[in-house]
């Protein structure tokens, strides 16, 4: 399951960088669901290591699954888990919003704050997809 962990971790990191990329264009909506997305990636990642199947899409849902089964505690993480969960349905559907449109109700610095939450996720699964 190590090489299907590196496959789903390596996916998250490119993830990132296209939200970085977005996120510089001026592409924030799509900046933050990229950013949720390269969590998601690292997050399933880290499933697959302790051979566990990673189903769903909420960021914190899979972490906690992963602190569950190696016994640690990401209370710390959790608010970064929060802030992209936020991200995964307004960021790209119009009916999400009681006005307009994704890429009207986002700004840079929801944008920033989506990218410095996958960039802590990625981080933390990095130590363990490095090990």
């Amino acid at each position: 399951m190590r090489d299907e962990a590196l496959r789903w971790f390596k996916e998250g990191v490119w993830d990132l960088e296209t939200a970085k990329i977005l996120h510089n264009a001026g592409r924030y909506n799509a900046a933050a669901y990229y950013s949720h997305q390269a969590a998601e990636k690292a997050a399933k990642a880290l499933l697959y290591l302790v051979n566990e199947a990673p189903w769903g899409h909420s960021v914190r849902i899979l972490l906690e699954k992963f602190a569950d089964k190696k016994k640690l505690t990401i209370n710390e993480l959790l608010p970064y888990a929060r802030e992209l969960d936020r991200h995964y349905v307004p960021s790209r559907y119009p009916n999400a919003h009681p006005a307009g449109t994704p890429h009207e109700a986002y700004d840079e610095t929801t944008s920033q704050k989506a990218i410095e939450a996958a960039e802590r996720l990625i981080s933390f699964a990095r130590r363990f997809i490095e090990e």
